[in-house]
Formats: structure tokens, C-alpha cells, sequence
């Protein structure tokens, strides 16, 4: 009887001991590379956006923002003879200029800007001329348009994941082994730089109005993939 009761105590402990060895094989850690791939291609500079304003000074404020206000009203009245063209007023400024010492004010300085936004640049460089004879070019920028930027990055990251895909083959390929992909991750762009064209301070009054020059050229899309592999047998 003592027998048998030792053989159903040992029995069980060996069957246990078999059914976690599988386990333990099992759990072993399978190879795994960290790998990044990028691709860029270029996108067409096709929005261009340009800020003008005006600044005066007077030591009678009602004075200085009728004049300024007349000012940027005949700037948008003629902005709207072109379509092509988003114009919006961008904020007015008033602030005193003190003497010398610091003392007193001796007169208040008053700044009223628009905005132009078109993807039609030869409108707006028609329009930007014809509005220098009353207003001063605070900048002038070029940039892709959103779906322009977008349709570019698409192609880059078709081309920067298969870079990542060739890398991953001659690696796995080197060792002798085959890959599956466990993570991949696309950095797509944001919205990139802006690129300035003209930035002055000056009123150009002119007796016919001059088209700003605007050459847009075209900005970089790069778009990156990063990811892991696990190398199979």
C-alpha cells in the first residue's frame, strides 16, 4: 500500500515536468532588427500668400484712423477686382511714440495689414503691384498646396517603404533567413517650410504698377518608415 501511494504522488510530479518543457522552448525570444528607410520627392510651390499693410503717425488718433481706415478700405475694394485672390484684413495696431526722455507721448503710430492668399500666382503678383502704390509688402511666400503636399507625400512613402522592405530582405537574406514584419510606422510631413519671396518696407509709389516678382519652384517632400522585423527560419 505504501507503494502505491508513492507511485501516484511521483506519476503526476513527471507527467508535470514533460508538459512544461514544450512550454519552455517555446518561450524563447524570436530575433528581432529595428530598421528606418526614407524617399523624398518634390512637390510644385503653388500657394503663395503675402501680407501688405500701412503705418502712419499722427498726434490726433481719430485723424490718424480715418486716414488709415480709408486706406485699407480702398485696398480690399480693389482686391476684389481680383477673384482669383483670398483677401482678409490681419488685425490694426495703435500705440503711442513717446519723446525722447520718455516723459509724454508726442504721437500715436497706427498699422492695419491685409492678407492675400491665391494659388493663381500670376494674379497675385498683378494685384500685390498694383496695391504697393498705397500699401508696403510686409512678406510675400510660397508654399504646396495642402492637397498638393499630400499627393506628393503619398508618392514618397510608397518609395520609402519599399526601401524598408529592401533593406529588411538583404539583411534577412545575409543571415540566411526569411523576415515577416512585426511593427511599421509612416512619419508623413507637416506642413513644411514656407519659403519667403520678398520682404519690404517700403511703399513702392509708382505710376504704373509693377507685378511683384514671384518664382515659385518646388519644395522637398520626405516622408520616413521605421519598423521592426522578426527573422524567421
Amino acid at each position: 500500500m505504501k507503494s502505491l501511494a508513492l507511485s501516484r504522488i511521483v506519476l503526476p510530479a513527471v507527467l508535470a515536468t514533460l508538459v512544461a518543457l514544450p512550454l519552455a522552448s517555446s518561450a524563447t525570444e524570436p530575433t528581432t532588427v529595428d530598421l528606418s528607410a526614407e524617399a523624398n520627392t518634390s512637390a510644385a510651390n503653388d500657394l503663395g500668400r503675402a501680407q501688405l499693410y500701412v503705418e502712419q503717425v499722427d498726434t490726433d488718433t481719430a485723424a490718424l484712423a480715418e486716414r488709415v481706415n480709408r486706406i485699407i478700405a480702398d485696398a480690399l475694394e480693389l482686391a476684389r477686382s481680383a477673384p482669383e485672390v483670398d483677401t482678409s484684413t490681419a488685425g490694426t495696431t495703435t500705440y503711442p511714440v513717446h519723446s525722447r526722455d520718455g516723459e509724454r507721448i508726442e504721437q500715436w503710430r497706427m498699422r492695419a495689414s491685409i492678407e492675400l492668399e491665391s494659388r493663381d500666382l500670376t494674379a497675385l503678383s498683378e494685384l500685390i503691384g498694383r496695391l504697393q502704390q498705397t500699401l508696403a509688402v510686409a512678406s510675400v511666400t510660397i508654399q504646396p498646396a495642402a492637397d498638393t503636399r499630400a499627393k506628393a507625400a503619398d508618392i514618397a512613402a510608397v518609395h520609402a517603404i519599399r526601401a524598408f522592405e529592401e533593406r529588411a530582405s538583404v539583411l534577412a537574406n545575409t543571415l540566411g533567413m526569411r523576415y515577416r514584419i512585426r511593427h511599421l510606422s509612416v512619419q508623413y510631413p507637416g506642413t513644411g517650410p514656407v519659403y519667403p519671396l520678398l520682404r519690404s518696407n517700403k511703399m513702392m509709389a509708382t505710376a504704373e504698377a509693377m507685378p511683384a516678382p514671384i518664382e515659385p519652384g518646388r519644395s522637398e517632400i520626405t516622408v520616413s518608415v521605421a519598423g521592426t522585423i522578426e527573422l524567421v527560419e
